[in-house]
């Protein structure tokens, strides 16, 4: 079989291998365990691989690059208008010669190729749908273009569509799914740490205005101004890391908060075993894997009602639900750092749920879907 991958999500090549972001990678390379060929369309940029990067296994790998491209600014709309012809030829092509089309959104890519695909309505696709489904929910109209175009069963046949969540009227092809991070052999016994001394929270994840690090930093602010003995280190990168800097010198932070970049995967899972929280007052998810791995080595996840989080924290049964009103959900930190037996339950309850959902669980269902 062979399988061609439409993505946005942008490409290194060093000595005969394709690198990309890490956890994308991981997923892929379980996809392409269950085919012969691969074909990639996707940007494929002249830099070097960084920490958060990694490899394909697979060794039979052809990759069509195409040119990053959007429409923020009047000169990138023209360079786009300029691109977009060979970038749809390339496109098709793949699709043509595929024997299974897989489309990764959203993203300006998926765009593309949710709109090609209607041209190969005998050929079997899937979709992975990897941002927030939620229909009431306001997203840039390209993200609404796709979800209306994979839920269209007339234009779009022959396709499994993967979201997160389950969501009233779906049609029939959208298909209620999750994401993993470890395998059952690495499940270790992982006891709930102790509320006494020093209480560490985590942030994991881009330093930008959508994930708002900044109400992450604000929280640990609050709480050490009302005397709890509180931390935050914040993993990962992003526009706005200067800006936070400040934001803690000026605040006089420096001794609650630290900033650790980007780490691999190990690293930020010894975190995860070291630390009480994470914390996610994202505006926008899919299903957020930062929460599921916290949950995986008791580190309860304090996050914002966004896309299926409030079923993965079971309404607050397994974490804490962000109000995002510093009041509030500063109360909501004390209540648990004053009942060390609630906080304990809370780690337990949301261990048990997301060790259900391992790579192991993973493949299993991705060998369903690929299967002819």
């Amino acid at each position: 079989m062979k399988f061609a991958i439409i993505t946005q999500v942008s490409h290194i090549k060093e000595q005969n291998s394709y690198y990309a972001y890490a956890p994308y990678v991981k997923e892929m390379n379980i996809w392409l365990n269950h085919v012969d060929e691969v074909l990639i369309v996707a940007p494929l940029l002249n830099d070097s691989k960084s920490e958060i990067d990694s490899a394909y296994t697979s060794t039979k790998i052809e990759f069509k690059a195409v040119p990053q491209f959007n429409l923020l600014t009047t000169k990138a709309a023209i360079n786009t208008l300029f691109s977009l012809p060979k970038i749809i030829s390339t496109i098709y092509h793949a699709m043509k010669v595929a024997d299974h089309i897989h489309l990764r959104c959203p993203g300006n890519m998926g765009l593309l190729g949710c709109m090609v695909q209607i041209l190969f309505p005998g050929k079997p696709k899937t979709a992975k749908y990897a941002g927030n489904w939620d229909p009431k929910t306001k997203q840039p109209w390209s993200y609404q273009v796709q979800k209306w175009i994979l839920s269209n069963t007339l234009l779009t046949k022959n396709m499994k569509v993967l979201v997160y969540g389950e969501w009233e009227n779906s049609s029939h092809n959208i298909k209620p799914f999750f994401t993993a991070s470890y395998y059952n052999n690495q499940i270790i016994e992982t006891k709930p740490r102790a509320l006494s001394g020093k209480v560490s929270f985590l942030f994991v994840g881009t330093l930008s205005n959508g994930k708002q690090p900044e109400y992450a930093i604000k929280v640990i602010e609050k709480l050490n101004s009302l005397g709890y003995d509180v931390q935050l280190t914040l993993y990962g990168e992003g526009n706005e890391r200067n800006s936070l800097e400040t934001y803690v010198k000026a605040h006089k932070l420096e001794s609650l908060v630290g900033f650790m970049g980007n780490q691999n995967q190990e690293v930020v899972k010894q975190a995860y075993l070291a630390n009480h929280f994470v914390i996610l007052p994202s505006l926008s998810e899919g299903w957020p894997k930062v929460i599921a791995e916290g949950m995986f080595w008791g580190c309860l996840p304090i996050a914002s009602k966004v896309s299926c989080v409030p079923t993965m924290i079971d309404q607050g049964n397994r974490g804490v639900l962000l109000a995002m009103n510093l009041e509030q959900d500063v109360n909501q930190i004390t209540e648990l750092l004053n009942n060390e037996k609630h906080y304990f339950d809370k780690v337990e309850r949301a261990m048990t749920w997301s060790r259900k959902y391992t790579l192991d669980v993973f493949e299993s269902e991705i060998k369903k879907i690929v299967a002819p």
